[in-house]
């Protein structure tokens, strides 16, 4: 009988390490990420006046962010490791040439535009190839880093930072540049270099309004004064606000927004769709959008803890803040919390860069999480 049991033991602990080897996925972040779609998609029927096309679109865009997502989390992490400097170069490559010969849309040159592809954004895949980047130079050796790696590292954050700022797409630059500081602040960074930065970050801080464009600076003032503009700069945060506002706790219900369905809400299928919610679904719909992104980042973060290696935990890490200050960005500025910058919803604003570069990251960090997961069951003799 005992040796039946142990020969049941073994034969299961390696069927259980057959089905980890099938399925990478992991299914908690899977089910967090499908849960912010879904809801995005009902949003999305509203915002866009109850189109079923751009329902249609969108629900496309994510079966394809979805798929490239669970091809990319059955791959080795090893792949992303050996590939992460030929991703960066070419995502740096893609900046310069939308500097020279990006597409232009409402004033700003952001987007590449080739014939027979359809229209991408790049500063979007920056958003997961700066934390990659990170990962890869600072993961290869022990943590804490090096002086020299921090060094090597903050060019690494600001020369796309600087080609995104100069699209103009100031908020993106900043969720960038945040994302790749967050890396070498979970690296373990000495405090006494930190103390020593910050002063020198803020005394910086103000020559960043001599290189802000007319249109930036005026989004800066709105943001203390929308009534200076309110027809030009000060209308977009305006009608927002009004829109948040009048939805109460438990909105005017889905299709019934005013600001939003009679037009008043600028850009509410992608930079304002939070607006929507606000109105239609209350406070209840923005606390539930909320919670969703809390259930997804928590997940994320537990993840990095169980990587098995330094890259593992400073890439997961870093896309999660990404991701967080994405999200949090969004919010704060639709409510009139910070200056108004084109930075979607992750997974809700109508976008298809946006949406397959964020479920593709998402994939990475499956692919991360299962290769170490499955490191940890070992049969049992």
């Amino acid at each position: 009988m005992s040796d039946f049991s142990r020969t049941a033991s073994v034969d299961a602990t390696a069927s259980t390490r057959r089905k980890r080897r099938r399925i990478r996925t992991d299914g908690w972040l899977l089910a967090g990420l499908a849960l912010v779609s879904c809801f995005g998609l009902v949003v999305m029927y509203s915002a866009s006046g109850r189109d079923m096309g751009a329902v249609v679109d969108q629900a496309t865009k994510l079966g394809l962010g979805f798929l490239a997502l669970i091809v990319l989390a059955h791959l080795q992490p090893e792949l992303f490791r050996r590939w992460t400097p030929a991703v960066y170069g070419a995502s740096v490559l893609l900046l310069v040439w939308v500097l020279f010969d990006g597409a232009t849309v409402k004033g700003s040159q952001r987007w590449i535009d080739w014939p027979g592809l359809p229209r991408f954004q790049p500063s979007e895949a920056m958003k997961v190839a700066v934390p990659l980047g990170l990962a890869w130079l600072i993961g290869r050796h022990t943590l804490p880093p090096r002086f020299r790696d921090v060094a090597v590292a903050l060019p690494i954050i600001g020369v796309p930072a600087l080609l995104v700022a100069l699209q103009p797409d100031l908020g993106t630059a900043v969720v960038i540049a945040a994302g790749g500081l967050g890396v070498i602040f979970l690296a373990g960074v000495r405090w006494r270099w930190i103390a020593a930065a910050v002063p020198a970050a803020l005394a910086a801080l103000p020559g960043l309004w001599f290189v802000m464009t007319d249109y930036q600076r005026g989004r800066v003032l709105t943001l203390f004064d929308p009534e200076r503009d309110p027809q030009g700069a000060g209308w977009n945060i305006i009608q927002s606000k009004t829109a948040i506002g009048s939805g109460g706790f438990f909105g005017k219900g889905l299709g019934n927004g005013t600001q939003s369905q009679l037009d008043f809400l600028p850009e509410r299928e992608t930079d304002f769709i939070i607006a929507v919610i606000g109105e239609e679904l209350g406070l209840l719909g923005v606390l539930v959008m909320v919670l969703l992104y809390l259930l997804v980042v928590a997940r994320c973060l537990y993840m990095a803890t169980e990587a098995r290696d330094n890259f593992g935990r400073l890439f997961i890490g870093g896309f999660t803040i990404v991701f967080a200050l994405s999200a949090f960005v969004n919010i704060a500025m639709v409510s009139g919390l910070l200056p108004v910058v084109g930075l979607p919803l992750p997974l809700v604003s109508m976008g298809g860069t946006s949406t397959l570069v964020v479920l593709g990251a998402f994939g990475v960090v499956m692919a991360i999480h299962g290769a170490g997961q499955q490191a940890r069951v070992r049969p049992r003799g």
